[in-house]
């Protein structure tokens, strides 16, 4: 059977990673700092999160990373660890630590096991611009570095790696990050409170379960080297999300606004080798996506 190391489990994708790899039935440890395990409860009963091992780990610590591989007999690794775009502008030391630093250990700590399956590695659409040039944020550098290393594992070591690159995240365990506007103000509609998302333009966005759904699939896939694929998703304009949000809450209208420049990104990208990769379409549509969320954080 297989067993599978979730690092960042305790985070919005990662919560949900773990829900789908414990519908397969497979052994889950998860590997976070500790803290709260808010989200994992969202996407997991109470009896769930009690009997998931759990362990207090830094993908920072190599020793203790590989520890713990060898005592839960690790066969697959996904790897979600890592700091958000403001914390890492707030301390671009520790991001660099956690997010350059940590994902060259799970890549090594990988290569020193054979047995392995191919790691599966969260990066970002922040690894590319608007236009085209280089990332316009440190989070975005540290991801484009980490799959730079990741081809180089592949290439040198022989470490097969599918890197993922969400887009806009959004739906229950979303509720951190540059682009968690959109989640919070599903929340505020439910909570009947008013509230502004602070950018404009258009996004492409995956349903957080359905994030976590993506991550094992790809997985399961038979695949060598090193690749990157961007997640499907629907695209919508802010001003459409807003009006998916009013649609699924009728209450809210005129409570949700928005303003501001487009995020420093692209608000598309082809989706096409992902779904070749996992065999079709994971995302939802944006309406249904929107309605579950918004029924979900109502009181």
């Amino acid at each position: 059977m297989p067993s599978y190391l979730v690092t960042g489990a305790l985070g919005a994708i990662g919560a949900w990673t773990v829900r789908s790899l414990l519908d397969r039935g497979h052994r889950v440890v998860t590997y976070d700092l500790g803290g709260s395990d808010h989200r994992l409860r969202l996407a997991l009963s109470d009896e769930e999160v009690d009997a998931v091992p759990r362990v207090d780990g830094d993908v920072c610590d190599f020793e203790h990373l590989e520890r713990v591989l060898d005592e839960h007999e690790v066969t697959n690794v996904l790897h979600l660890a890592a700091l958000q775009v403001p914390f890492v502008r707030e301390d671009p030391i520790a991001g660099a630590r956690v997010n350059v630093v940590g994902t060259v250990n799970v890549l090594e700590a990988v290569r020193r096991r054979p047995r392995m399956g191919p790691l599966v590695y969260a990066s970002s659409i922040a690894a590319l611009a608007a236009d085209g040039g280089h990332p316009s944020t440190l989070y975005g550098v540290f991801k484009l570095a980490n799959e730079g290393t990741a081809e180089r594992y592949a290439a040198d070591y022989g470490v097969p790696s599918v890197g993922l690159r969400p887009h806009t995240i959004y739906g229950p365990g979303r509720d951190q990050g540059l682009t968690s506007a959109p989640t919070a103000a599903m929340v505020a509609a439910a909570e009947g409170r008013e509230f502004e998302i602070p950018f404009g333009g258009s996004l492409q966005l995956q349903y957080s379960a359905d994030a976590g759904e993506a991550f094992v699939r790809a997985s399961e896939a038979e695949v060598e080297g090193a690749s990157v694929h961007h997640l499907d998703g629907p695209v919508a304009s802010v001003d459409e999300i807003v009006a998916a949000i009013e649609r699924a809450a009728p209450e809210a209208a005129g409570r949700i606004t928005n303003a501001g420049d487009p995020l420093p990104f692209p608000a598309e990208v082809d989706s096409t080798s992902f779904t070749e990769l996992v065999g079709g379409p994971v995302s939802r549509p944006l309406q249904e996506g929107v309605a579950e969320a918004i029924a979900r954080f109502r009181p």
